[in-house]
């Protein structure tokens, strides 16, 4: 069973690398012009990290054992260790790691952090998604998904008038006709937008 969840985390952590390697954001409403690639060490090892640290990215263990097993000197184990900080809830911790990097490569680790927390806001976890998606809407804007989770959880919430920034901002961005449009409609239309 361990093998089965080690190799599900190593999956979810490549399909992060790959996406994250191959997609560009729009920049034009950021204002960052380079699309450089940080210079880093090979991905298997801050993957590897990752991988053995994942079970302790919660608010009890994170600390000690980045204390333990500090990550990789590289930009991928600084954007795993934020994503660690960020799953365990220390949305501060993880934001002042990424402010760590140059200002050109926040959006990627934004982008890492996204990919290993969307499944918890897939389930629905409003109060522990929700900071997470906002954080990654901070350093990239336009990253319609993370709007999209990010007034989902607000809506699930109770903060109406934060959901409909958000859902606004996503329906700006995504344009396909399909179930997030639908549910971000629905929302709007029950906040009264």
């Amino acid at each position: 069973m361990r093998n089965l969840y080690v190799a599900g985390w190593l999956f979810a952590a490549l399909m992060a690398w790959v996406g994250i390697r191959g997609m560009a954001p729009d920049r034009s409403p950021v204002g960052m012009a380079s699309r450089e690639t940080p210079a880093s060490t090979p991905m298997g090892e801050a993957t590897r990290w990752f991988t053995a640290m994942r079970p302790y990215c919660n608010a009890v263990e994170v600390e000690t054992r980045h204390r333990w097993t500090p990550p990789p000197r590289s930009f991928e184990g600084s954007a795993y260790s934020a994503a660690c900080y960020a799953l365990a809830g220390r949305i501060d911790r993880a934001r002042a790691i990424i402010d760590g990097l140059e200002e050109a490569h926040r959006w990627r680790a934004a982008g890492i952090v996204f990919e290993l927390a969307h499944p918890v806001a897939d389930a629905g976890d409003d109060r522990s998604a929700g900071p997470i998606m906002e954080m990654v809407v901070d350093y990239w804007p336009n990253h319609y998904m993370a709007l999209y989770h990010a007034g989902m959880a607000r809506m699930g919430l109770g903060d109406r008038a934060g959901a409909r920034d958000y859902l606004e901002r996503f329906l700006a961005l995504y344009h396909v006709d399909d179930g997030w449009t639908a549910s971000a409609r629905a929302a709007l239309e029950e906040i009264g937008g």
